[in-house]
């Protein structure tokens, strides 16, 4: 629902027709970063101290005032202030979510099915790009900018009231020897929290999931490869749709990679890279199947991991950690912005090949404390 905004498509494009330059442009972006790093952990510990659920309903109502600024009051002033909004909500959203759908699936009996269900989540937020572009090419055309703008301030908060009904678990099934024995933690969430970070094998896990993550950057590029390709301007849009939905794909087909031998997912991610090194390397436009693949084979490596990641953290201080993850996330991404600075995609091919082996190392299973091993 969040990702039928309509103003996601275009409001590069309000910016540039409100005024603004290329340098103010990119002066927002920076800012918009910049919140969500700053909030990323703070929104995280909320979460895991209040409610979950409440953090994904205050997201949603976050946005949507937002998208009101930019409507009401468009300009420098009101773009700054809505990406901050925007900014907290999505941090509030990175380390809630997750959080949220694992225990609930636990409490349910089914925490088994988190894979896959984690990876039909990411390809569908994929796929809503669809409809949504189909959405902001009819609203614009009809009412301009504003419609636009109040359209997705309606969605937003169609979503936060559709996440009001979301059941949210009591917090058990903790771990003992992170401070977490169940229920409320018995210390403060932050002791609780940093000694769950030193439990054996999440370090390793979490380094892994926020270099993954960070390389997801790449997808910013997918227009500028298009082109350079050689696709002309006016199909890039159809184009950069097909390499999503290769993702999407990817992502649903997370559920299938995690069934595969540990060893089979740094396999998958070097020829990823392979892939992409040959889509930078080849002037042609057919050479944008060989990137859609290789995002396919990407997402589905990464699905794989962020699952083994909520597998490793005890429940009471689940969207903490997972927001620890996400600031790594933030800023794995610039290696991928400063590669391609240096060399295009052939040098962000190079940092996938880089993370290959570290998923090898990380991803290897490893019993919670107390649990009995599976030897079959």
């Amino acid at each position: 629902m969040s990702g039928l905004a309509p103003v996601y498509p275009l409001y590069a494009l309000l910016f540039l027709d409100t005024g603004l330059s290329a340098a103010q442009v990119s002066g927002l972006f920076a800012l918009w970063s910049l919140t969500g790093l700053l909030a990323e952990v703070p929104t995280g510990v909320l979460a895991d101290r209040w409610s979950r659920r409440g953090a994904l309903v205050l997201a949603g109502v976050l946005e949507a005032a937002g998208f009101a600024v930019w409507t009401a009051a468009p300009g420098p002033v009101g773009f700054a202030a809505g990406f901050v909004l925007w900014g907290v909500g999505g941090a509030l959203v990175s380390g809630a979510a997750e959080a949220l759908v694992y225990d609930g699936l636990a409490a349910a009996g089914a925490g088994d099915a988190y894979l896959r269900v984690h990876g039909a989540t990411t390809a569908t937020e994929l796929l809503v790009q669809v409809p949504t572009a189909l959405l902001a090419g009819v609203l614009v055309s009809v009412g301009g900018y504003p419609l636009v703008g109040w359209a997705s301030v309606a969605v937003c908060l169609a979503a936060a009231a559709l996440a009001t009904r979301f059941p949210e678990p009591p917090r058990t099934g903790g771990d003992p020897d992170d401070g977490t024995d169940g229920g409320e933690p018995e210390v403060p969430l932050r002791t609780a929290a940093a000694t769950a970070l030193r439990r054996p094998g999440l370090w390793p896990v979490l380094a892994a999931v926020a270099l993954l993550g960070g390389l997801d950057a790449i997808e910013e590029y997918f227009p500028l490869l298009a082109r350079d390709q050689g696709v002309p301007t006016a199909l890039v849009p159809a184009a950069v749709l097909v390499v999503a939905l290769a993702g999407a794909a990817g992502a649903a087909l997370g559920g299938r990679a995690g069934r595969l031998p540990v060893r089979a997912l740094p396999v998958l991610l070097a020829l990823s890279a392979v892939l992409l090194a040959g889509g930078a390397l080849v002037a042609h436009p057919v050479a944008l199947a060989a990137v859609a693949v290789s995002y396919g084979l990407y997402l589905a490596v990464l699905v794989v991991g962020e699952a083994r990641l909520q597998e490793q953290v005890p429940g009471p201080v689940r969207a903490t950690v997972t927001s620890v993850a996400g600031l790594g996330i933030e800023l794995a991404s610039l290696l991928v912005f400063a590669a391609w600075a240096l060399d295009g995609a052939l040098a962000v091919a190079v940092l996938f090949a880089v993370v290959a082996p570290i998923t090898w190392s990380a991803f290897r299973p490893t019993p919670r404390p107390g649990a009995v091993p599976d030897l079959r």
